[in-house]
Parts: C-alpha cells; sequence; structure tokens
C-alpha cells in the first residue's frame, strides 16, 4: 500500500511537471510570447515544488499518526483479545504494575531490582567526588552477601579518592549487642567511615517523603547531592530505586538531617562500638 500511495505520489508531481513544461510551450511556440512561457513555466516548477512539499508532509504525518495510534491502542487490543477470565484477571494485574512503575518514571525514580539497586550504589559511589551520606539499618549481611560486598568496597575507592562518607546505622538499643553487628561496626569504623548510630526509638514516629512513611526501611544514600538510592520499606516487585530529580534529593537530605540531628557519635571501647554518651555514662 504505501509503495502504491509512493508511486502516485511520484506520478503526480510528474503529470503537473509535464502540464506546466506544455502551457510553457504553448505559450513560446503558438502564442510567440516568451515572456509568458518563462513566467509560466517558472510558476508551474514552483506549484510541482510545493505541491510535493505538502504532499510529502501528508504522508509523514500519516505515518507519525499511524504509529501514534498503534503505540496507544496496543495494550488495550491486545487486553481486548483475551477471553479467559483468569487469563485477562492476571493481565489487569500486569497493567497495573506497569502503571505503577511508569509513575515512578514521571517523578524522575527508575525502579530497581536489589541486583540493580547495588549495582547502581556502586557505581555512584565510584563516580563520586565529594560526599556521601547514606543512612542503613544497622544487620550482619554486610561482608556475606555479594552485592554488599561489592558495594562496600566500592565506598572504599572513595574513600581513597578523598571522598567523604558518613553513614548513619538505624538500629534498636539491644542490637548493639550482637557480635556479628559489631563487627559490621568496627569494619566502618576502621575504615574510616564516619559512622554515627540513630536509634529507631529516638526518631520522629512517622517521617514521611515523597508519599510514604520511611519509618520501616531509612536506607537510602545520597552522592553529591546530585543522585539518591533508597529501598523500599515494603517487599515487592522491586528493591529499590534511584532519582535525579533536584527536588526529590532535597526532601532526602531534609529526611537525613532530622535523622542526623537524632544520631550519636560513636567511639570503640573494649573492641566495641558504643555511643559517645554511653562510654561517657560508663
Amino acid at each position: 500500500m504505501l509503495n502504491i500511495n509512493k508511486k502516485i505520489h511520484e506520478l503526480a508531481v510528474f503529470i503537473e511537471f509535464l502540464v506546466g513544461s506544455g502551457l510553457a510551450i504553448f505559450f513560446h511556440m503558438v502564442l510567440k510570447n516568451e515572456v509568458a512561457a518563462y513566467l509560466v513555466f517558472a510558476l508551474g516548477i514552483l506549484l510541482s515544488l510545493v505541491t510535493y512539499l505538502i504532499r510529502e508532509d501528508i504522508e509523514k504525518s500519516k505515518v507519525h499518526l499511524a504509529d501514534q495510534f498503534r503505540h496507544v491502542h496496543e495494550i488495550p487490543l491486545a487486553l481486548a483479545q483475551i477471553s479467559d477470565s483468569e487469563c485477562k484477571a492476571k493481565a489487569d494485574e500486569l497493567v497495573a504494575a506497569t502503571l505503577k512503575s511508569i509513575s515512578l518514571l514521571q517523578e524522575g525514580y527508575i525502579p530497581l531490582d536489589e541486583m540493580e539497586f547495588y549495582h547502581e550504589g556502586a557505581r555512584l559511589s565510584n563516580q563520586s567526588t565529594r560526599q556521601i551520606k547514606a543512612v542503613s539499618p544497622l544487620t550482619s549481611g554486610w561482608f556475606n552477601r555479594g552485592a554488599l560486598v561489592n558495594f562496600y568496597q566500592a565506598n572504599l575507592r572513595a574513600l581513597d579518592r578523598g571522598v567523604q562518607i558518613t553513614r548513619i546505622f538505624v538500629t534498636s538499643r539491644d542490637g548493639l549487642l550482637d557480635t556479628d553487628v559489631q563487627k559490621v561496626l568496627l569494619a566502618h569504623q576502621q575504615d574510616d567511615i564516619d559512622v554515627r548510630l540513630a536509634f529507631r526509638e529516638e526518631l520522629p514516629p512517622t517521617i514521611d517523603i515523597s508519599g510514604r512513611d520511611t519509618n520501616s526501611s531509612f536506607d537510602f544514600a545520597v552522592y553529591d547531592d546530585r543522585s539518591v538510592t533508597d529501598v523500599y520499606s515494603q517487599p515487592g516487585k522491586y528493591y529499590g530505586r534511584k532519582c535525579g530529580q533536584a527536588a526529590e534529593i532535597a526532601k532526602y537530605l531534609h529526611l537525613y538531617e532530622l535523622i542526623e540531628h537524632c544520631a550519636h557519635e560513636v567511639m570503640v571501647e573494649d573492641d566495641r562500638v558504643v555511643p559517645v554518651f554511653q562510654a561517657a555514662i560508663g
């Protein structure tokens, strides 16, 4: 169909050229009016060119509109062809999940699975030049999970380049008694990462960011105040997300400042990392 339209298009241009040329020849040979002949010939060429360009633009618009129509109606047409009720319910579920992901992309967030999340964190650590501000839950998995180990190694490379890293660990007071947790704290402290401790019971009961409660997560990092990665508080299809929008990063910086205000400096006492105030009391 497209080839036929193209041939008709080319034939119409050729006919217009012949008509204009024929009129010019008629004025020149029959009416002996050379000025009128040249004028008719020039006008014919111009009209042929104008009509060619108009038809070309119309053809491009038709192709573009057809592509847009297929793009907009592709999913509804595919859904309409599903007859089984169970399959249709699953399809609706997939569409809803996709729309949710698209809404995140509209806000400037890129959803990531766990491997992508830590890979992105390592990449951003490697690109950082000034400062990394991180808030993390205090767990014992830092040195026995491959993704986290590689992420931590990227942190160490950033430290070697002179990047300042501050990590506020969020935990309970009882959590500090765990031996494996203490190994994580000691390793961070010995590697010259600025470690702070924030106890959950001392944090505000609800801290809102981007319309969701992050009280059960507290696992995000801001890189050079230009990018942020954040773990979702609730398990789902995606593990976390990344954002580079200045307005969203400002929200995370504000959240970091709130947590930092409640955090405690630490020191090593008897091969254990403890809050400075606790050591002073002891």
